[in-house]
């Protein structure tokens, strides 16, 4: 080797991206769809089966006031930007359809994703399954860092025929911007295929690859042999408990691919829900396919989540209330495991609260990627992780969903909802989360000055979140 040549090999090995990154740890997050915040074996629902995400927590820290939010497409941005979703425009449903005329919701394109900053630093990045961030072809997962994607690009599909199945319905499987036709497949099955191809590829180098079941979210439709696993449960929890259990085993099949490829050990594994379980009984008419000649090809009437019947939501969330949609803690707390078993303790039980958007800097960190320049609301919970005693990073909660909201401090959370038009009354209620039955005794009337200074912690983060933003989309006059 020529002395010039020496020095070109010491000037990539100290700056390219790919050099530095040879030696940085694996990332992969499993983010469920609609699991609910307690519904996990090692979360005490004895009786669902869930071995996959039990020895998961096993070999890391199994956090049990974990936050997302309370519907899907701010919680995915939350996640994947480590900021409030309000910062990238995502306080309304974003755009689901790819072929949709209309000027639809998309998350911004100037937020940075955790694929775009992981990239920067030399990882090869992949998303199969779920975005929900905005369906236009200008957007989407590879125009905000991943390298690959397959999967779809709105909320929901069919399993088997692909179809959204709300409204006038439309197809939804993409590889990339590329329309997939695959009727017959079952989607789990094609999005796992391609995930544990892509580990093999890639495993001589870094990645980051983001695994966004659609499951256990309706339509509910388990493996066979997992509906066969509950056959004491009635309906509709059994449908239910038998596709988290699906959703349980796909996860490990990932599991088992870091462990036949010897990375189980290098790898930064995340898992969470990306919000609360769906609960059906004020919602119930919106289940059913509502026109004629429906392009899925199913008859106007048939039913695709809820039963015959209306019943309220079929997820397990032991003292806590609520669902989906709602800012009760079980719409809003969910189960969440890091494990990383080269650097972090296994089996050990975090109470502080926490958010998905700390799963941001908390990756940056264990990668040894600098966070320069960034403008993060989440932490890392590296020290969290490994010391018990480190209090939450956040002393202060928020979330809001369009005209609604919600803020926590301590033990305290206040409440407003308001529908979405100018003129409708705003109703406000006080919940204390202390107790055995937390949040069923409305103290708004009680403790008018903790209310107060909640409206003005709630005041002061809209002023800083929408600092900019001259339209709020999803009011109307």
């Amino acid at each position: 080797m020529t002395y010039r040549s020496l020095l070109l090999l010491i000037a990539f090995c100290g700056l390219h991206p790919l050099a530095r990154a040879v030696d940085r740890p694996n990332v992969i997050i499993l983010y469920t769809d609609d699991q609910g915040s307690l519904d996990a074996r090692c979360y005490g629902a004895s009786h669902l089966y869930t071995p996959n995400i039990d020895a998961l927590a096993a070999s890391g820290i199994r956090f049990t006031q974990a936050y997302a939010h309370t519907f899907c497409c701010p919680s995915r941005a939350a996640l994947l930007t480590g900021r409030h979703p309000q910062r990238g425009g995502v306080n309304h449903w974003t755009q689901g359809d790819m072929h949709d005329p209309t000027d639809g919701v998309n998350m911004a394109l100037d937020e940075v994703t955790l694929a775009e900053a992981l990239g920067k630093a030399g990882y090869r990045t992949a998303l199969f399954g779920k975005w929900h961030l905005g369906a236009d072809k200008d957007h989407g997962p590879t125009r905000q860092g991943f390298d690959t994607f397959f999967g779809i690009r709105g909320g929901f599909i069919d399993n088997y025929s692909h179809y959204f199945l709300q409204g006038e319905g439309h197809h939804d499987l993409y590889e990339g911007t590329r329309e997939v036709w695959a009727k017959g497949q079952y989607f789990p099955e094609l999005m796992t295929e391609r995930a544990l191809a892509y580990m093999a590829d890639n495993r001589a180098r870094p990645f980051f690859m983001y695994y966004a079941l659609n499951t256990p979210h309706y339509p509910e439709q388990p493996l066979p042999q997992h509906l066969a696993r509950y056959p004491k449960l009635e309906e509709p929890r059994r449908s239910y408990a038998a596709f988290v259990t699906t959703t349980d085993y796909y996860i490990g099949r990932v599991l088992d691919q870091l462990d036949t490829l010897d990375l189980r050990r290098k790898t930064i594994v995340v898992f969470m829900s990306d919000n609360g379980h769906q609960a059906y009984d004020k919602l119930y008419k919106l289940f059913e396919i509502k026109t004629d000649k429906h392009p899925s090809g199913l008859a106007k009437g048939t039913r695709f989540a809820g039963g015959d019947q209306p019943h309220p939501g079929v997820g397990y969330t032991g003292k806590w209330i609520g669902s989906k949609s709602s800012f009760f803690e079980g719409g809003i707390r969910v189960p969440a495991i890091l494990s990383y078993p080269a650097k972090l303790p296994r089996g050990v039980i975090r109470d502080q609260a926490v958010s998905t958007m700390d799963w941001f800097p908390t990756i940056l960190e264990l990668c040894g990627v600098p966070a320069t320049g960034l403008h993060l609301d989440g932490r890392s919970l590296v020290e969290l992780a490994k010391h018990p005693a480190t209090p939450s990073p956040h002393p202060v909660l928020h979330f809001q969903w369009q005209n609604k909201w919600a803020v926590r401090e301590g033990d305290w959370k206040l409440v407003r909802l308001k529908g979405n038009r100018d003129h409708y009354a705003e109703h406000f209620s006080l919940y204390h989360l202390a107790g055995e039955e937390p949040e069923r005794k409305d103290y708004l009337a009680e403790e008018p000055a903790i209310v107060e200074r909640l409206k003005g912690l709630q005041a002061a983060w809209e002023k800083d979140v929408f600092a900019g933003q001259a339209e709020r989309p999803w009011m109307k006059p």
